[in-house]
């Protein structure tokens, strides 16, 4: 076992640790979300209601997770009553829905905002809005006078404010500080009637499980006549397919999982670089060609033999003369320098001075100064260039 293994596993094991210590300590938090979700426990959900519904409506209800419009295209049915709570129901549905509803069925919405395609069809009713913390909701039937609902943990407070003489009204929302205000109306279309409840707070877990609050559930749906009953839910069919949707939905699944992805991630991270050993740095070999040449040019100069020096220069020029430019170097007289001339381009001049200073050169007893030496350097270099 490497190092760097050990040092992944000490890590992981103390992400491990912290979690556990965190989820053992975790308080359990209550979602307060309002989802009217029939498999949802949670205080807004409509679980208790979904249980209760069968017995509520004889074993006479049918749960329809399809959109009315695809349920109506392909059921011929008779007579009957729709319930709608708090559900996105697309324009189309709500057609089909008001069709049925005018030739004799009976529709109930519990929605907080009545749906633009139902107010459009049955008339324009203003919802109006308090923000008391509690209310109560009561009927308008002296009847059911002593069936009431406390709301006391987030009322929408919604209700109707502008109502149309055909408009019944069966329930009302009593507040300590604002005028009573409608939330449960009747309204005759077609053949048929339709109940808008701007409340459906009170078919939540939360109400329902409170004790008495049963019977004002049971006086709301006896205005529906004793038949066949489709309650439309929405359609969450999309999200039953994501291949996550289990382990997610569990908090003790979801932390190993995002565990999993965080160490998987870190992983490839640290393992990233290509390991290797270190490679080591390697001189590159030096040119001692150079520091030869410097050497040997030291040692002219501190001998002061600028004589020898110049016959070197002046030999290694005729050299490369033969070699590069293929002219006879035997004699250097004004055949050569025309020669040279035309295969260089430089000037006459500068080439019959190089000539005698390269003859000086080969002249074992010329006296040599040390500018003839720089100054046939200047003039061979600049030739052969």
């Amino acid at each position: 076992m490497n190092k760097t293994f050990k040092i992944y596993a000490v890590i992981f094991i103390v992400v491990m640790v912290i979690l556990a210590l965190l989820e053992v300590n975790k308080k359990e938090t209550t979602d307060w979300r309002k989802n009217f979700d029939p498999h949802e426990k949670s205080p807004f959900g409509l679980f208790v209601f979904d249980n209760e519904a069968k017995n509520l409506f004889k074993n006479n209800l049918k749960k329809i997770e399809q959109a009315p419009y695809e349920y109506y295209n392909q059921h011929k049915k008779g007579l009957h009553n729709i319930i709608v709570i708090e559900s996105d129901i697309d324009k189309e549905s709500w057609k089909k829905i008001l069709d049925q509803v005018s030739k004799g069925s009976d529709a109930m919405l519990m929605v907080s905002r009545m749906p633009k395609e139902v107010s459009d069809s049955i008339g324009y009713y203003d919802s109006d809005i308090s923000f008391e913390e509690e209310n109560v909701l009561k009927f308008t039937d002296k009847k059911y006078e002593n069936d009431f609902i406390i709301l006391d943990k987030f009322p929408s407070g919604r209700g109707f404010s502008f109502i149309k003489p055909k408009v019944e009204i069966l329930g009302k929302t009593v507040e300590k500080k604002n005028t009573d205000q409608a939330n449960f109306i009747k309204i005759k279309f077609g053949k048929g009637n339709i109940y808008v409840h701007s409340e459906p707070l009170f078919l939540t877990n939360y109400y329902l499980l409170k004790p008495g609050n049963v019977k004002y559930a049971q006086d709301v749906f006896s205005y529906l006549q004793d038949r066949e009953t489709i309650w439309f839910v929405e359609n969450n069919s999309h999200a039953s397919r994501f291949f996550m949707r289990f382990i997610l939905s569990k908090p003790a699944l979801k932390y190993a999982w995002w565990v999993f992805l965080g160490g998987l991630i870190l992983f490839i991270f640290f393992n990233a670089k290509r390991k290797q050993r270190i490679v080591p740095i390697v001189e590159p070999l030096r040119n001692t060609s150079v520091d030869f040449v410097k050497s040997i040019g030291n040692l002219y100069l501190q001998e002061g033999d600028f004589h020898d020096m110049m016959a070197k220069k002046a030999q290694y020029f005729l050299s490369k003369v033969r070699i590069d430019l293929l002219i006879d170097t035997q004699n250097l007289d004004t055949e050569f320098a025309k020669k040279l001339q035309l295969k260089t381009g430089k000037s006459i001049d500068t080439i019959n001075e190089a000539i005698v200073l390269i003859k000086k050169a080969q002249d074992p007893y010329a006296s040599v100064m040390k500018e003839d030496l720089a100054r046939i350097n200047t003039l061979l270099d600049e030739i052969l260039k």
